[in-house]
This record gives C-alpha cells, sequence and structure tokens, in this order.
C-alpha cells in the first residue's frame, strides 16, 4: 500500500514536519533508525534543551547560500517556536535569551512533540535504516531490510554526519545523491579544536574566560568571547565551537589555520603591561611565579612564563624587561597551530550539507524531483551555540511539512 507522507528521520526536523502535515490531515509515517525517536534532542543544552533564543540575526545562521536560512525563519520564527511549545503545555523559562523549558529537562520537549503527534495518528517505525531511494512513475520507492515502500511524498531528515551514537551518520547525504542532489563540503561543527603545541597537556582541565581569534592564511577571519576549555588535545568551549565552522572548511582547503587566546580580553596590552612592572616594582625580590600569581590561573601562568623564557623560581627583579613584554603579549595572544577538528562524533552540528542551490527555500521542495522535501541538520545550513540549530529544524521541519500537506 503506497504510503502518503513517508519522513526519512525522527528527529527535531522530521516531528515537526509530521506534526505540521498531520494537522492538515494528512497520514504520515516516520521511518527511524535508531530505538527512538529524538534522541539528539536529549543531549541538547546539556539535557536541558536549549531549543530557541530570543535573539535572531542572520549572522546566527551560516550556509553556502547566506539568504537560504531566513527564507523558512522568516515563516516559523522563535515567537513561533515558543508559542508552538507553549500551545502543548510546555511552560517556558528565558536566561540571557536562550530559551529553555522550565523543568530543566530535554525530555519535556520531547515529549511534548511525540505525543502530540501520536495524538495525532502520527506511525512511527524504529529501527529502520533506509539503504536506497529512486522515484518511478510517479512515485517513491524506499528499500529497506530487504524489503520496499511507496510513498507519493517523502521527506528527508536524517541530520548531517555529527553524533552518530544519536543517528546522524550521514546515510541521508547517501539517499539525497541517489536522487541526484549534491552536498556541498561537510565538516564538524560546534566541536574542540585539536593543536599541535605540547604544552596543552599541561593546561589540560583549565576553565578561563578569554577572547579566541581564528586566523587563517595568517589572515584574521572572526573571533569569539567566552569561557575557554583547554584540554589535552587542544582548544573547546563556546567561543571555540564558535569559530569551529570557519576552521574546520578551511583545513578541509589545506590551509594554515591559528587560534590565538587572549587570556585578559578587557584590558589592552599596554595596561597589562604597566600592571606587570608595578608588580616587578613592588615584589621584585620575590619569584616570577609567586608576584604574578594572582593575574592568571596557575597552570596558565606557568605555561606564558615557559613560552617567554622565564623559569617560575626566578626572582622577578633578574628577568629582562624583553622577556616580561613577550608574558604580555602571549597573555594577551597565545598562538595555537590548529591540525584538525574534534571530529564529527563529538561535534553538536555537521556544517555543510545539501546543496540549496537545489532546494525551493520557501517550500523546502527539491527542484530537482517534485515532492521531495528537505528539512534540518541535512541541509547546508547551521547556527552558532545558542538553540539556532533547533529554532533551524522546527523553521525548516514547519516549512516542508507545510508545503509537503498541500501536494
Amino acid at each position: 500500500m503506497k504510503k502518503e507522507i513517508v519522513i526519512v528521520g525522527g528527529g527535531a526536523s522530521g516531528l515537526m514536519a509530521a506534526i505540521t502535515c498531520l494537522r492538515q490531515g494528512k497520514k504520515v509515517l516516520i521511518l527511524e533508525q535508531k530505538d527512538k525517536v529524538g534522541k539528539k534532542i536529549l543531549a541538547t543544552g546539556n539535557g536541558k534543551c536549549n531549543f530557541t533564543n530570543i535573539f535572531q540575526e542572520d549572522s546566527c545562521y551560516r550556509s553556502s547560500q547566506a539568504a537560504f536560512p531566513g527564507k523558512a525563519l522568516q515563516q516559523f520564527g522563535a515567537e513561533d517556536t515558543v508559542r508552538f511549545f507553549e500551545d502543548l503545555g510546555v511552560l517556558v523559562k528565558e536566561r540571557n535569551g536562550y530559551l529553555y523549558p522550565y523543568s530543566g529537562q530535554a525530555s519535556t520537549i520531547l515529549d511534548a512533540l511525540y505525543y502530540e503527534a501520536k495524538r495525532l495518528g502520527v506511525e512511527i517505525e524504529c529501527g529502520i535504516k533506509v539503504d536506497h531511494i529512486k522515484k518511478e512513475k510517479g512515485a517513491f520507492k524506499l528499500q529497506y531490510g530487504g524489503k520496499t515502500m511507496e510513498a507519493e511524498t517523502v521527506i528527508l531528515s536524517a541530520g548531517g554526519k555529527a553524533s552518530k551514537a544519536l543517528g546522524s551518520d550521514g546515510s541521508g547525504f547517501g539517499l539525497a545523491k541517489e536522487l541526484g542532489h549534491h552536498t556541498t563540503k561537510l565538516c564538524p561543527s560546534l566541536t574542540g579544536l585539536k593543536v599541535k603545541e605540547n604544552f596543552c597537556k599541561a593546561l589540560a582541565g583549565v576553565r578561563t574566560d578569554a577572547a579566541v581569534s581564528l586566523f587563517i592564511e595568517d589572515s584574521y577571519v572572526t573571533k569569539d568571547v567566552g569561557e575557554l576549555q583547554l584540554t589535552s588535545y587542544g582548544v573547546s568551549g563556546i567561543p571555540v565551537f564558535q569559530i569551529c565552522r570557519f576552521a574546520g572548511m578551511a583545513l578541509l582547503e589545506k590551509k594554515e589555520v591559528e587560534v590565538k587566546v587572549d587570556f585578559f580580553p578587557n584590558w589592552k596590552e599596554k595596561q597589562l603591561r604597566k600592571l606587570v612592572f608595578r608588580q616587578k616594582e613592588r615584589f621584585g625580590k620575590e619569584a616570577a611565579q609567586i608576584v604574578l600569581a594572582g593575574l592568571l590561573n596557575k597552570k596558565v601562568l606557568l605555561v606564558l612564563l615557559k613560552q617567554a623564557g622565564i623559569q617560575p623560581e626566578t626572582i622577578l627583579n633578574k628577568v629582562s624587561d624583553e622577556k616580561l613584554l613577550s608574558l604580555c603579549k602571549n597573555a594577551k595572544a597565545l598562538a595555537f597551530h590548529v591540525i584538525e577538528t574534534n571530529g564529527f562524533e563529538n561535534a553538536q552540528v555537521c556544517a555543510g550539507g545539501i546543496d540549496t542551490r537545489e532546494v525551493n527555500g520557501d517550500t523546502m521542495e527539491s527542484k530537482l524531483v517534485k515532492r521531495l522535501y528537505f528539512a534540518g541538520e541535512i541541509l547546508d545550513v547551521d547556527g552558532i551555540c545558542g538553540g539556532y540549530n533547533l529554532q533551524w529544524a522546527w523553521a525548516s521541519g514547519f516549512v516542508a511539512g507545510s508545503h509537503a500537506a498541500k501536494r
């Protein structure tokens, strides 16, 4: 029996698309390869689910076609998302523009979606991985586990390649390619960066406020400020996540990538130099590591001293002005040479995806295959940290579902 609408992938965008179709009286089947739908939702916001953000600008979303995300977001914005979940009984709380369920549990969002879809009569089959898809004589044929299913309309919302354990293994790209679509370059985003500097091991475990600037081929690209996490492999934390996409894409092109960390983002280097030399005047008879201990995390200070050629136990009066100037310079711009990202398995999102030039941004319908729609991370759209990737999922899922239901 031919299905009316089949949605491949039961994540955030797939569930939103399903509910939208069901509300317009359509019959919907979700095929999900994991044992349950919405597993990635449960992992968002460290389990608290930052599901959207009050602050919305075009710059919060990245795509090879910069204007593409806005077409869906104009149809279903953050206010629509809040209204949607409040109508499902979800109490919402706000923190610095970030919106969460009041319960503080991501399961609240997933449960709201799941029970609404079930109330509307959705069919869900889990543990189903679609191996192939083609269109013949006006109908889609989906093959899985030796079986074939026909569908009038298909919505591909199978995710990208980030967090394979939660269901995004990149298989959706293969299905799209079978139907003639192409992908852009893919790289992990919202993850850490691995660097070649050996001193990272001495910094492992440090969390500190810092500004992180990205340089590609020695040219400044962008920066972000926030809590930096230093690890045995390199750098992580929100400011690194925000610049990771650009670093990853540059690495794919074999370009030299460097990040510079400013441990005093609210100070000018001149102010820092003045402070350090004042300390030298006042406490010059003490060891360098003692006199400067009040400035920085001890692990960071020891690395900066070493990079400046200063032994921690050296009496400060015996340290040359040149070395102290070097210390200040590194404190404002400690360089890390990036060798790779921390991988898709540790990434929150996949940058890149289905080439959006092949998709109608107003409807999410394929320009190549009629009645084929896309939603979510499978498309070449990714957001910065702060609920933007889920907002893209809700918006694209709503638009895809709305227009699929009209066919």
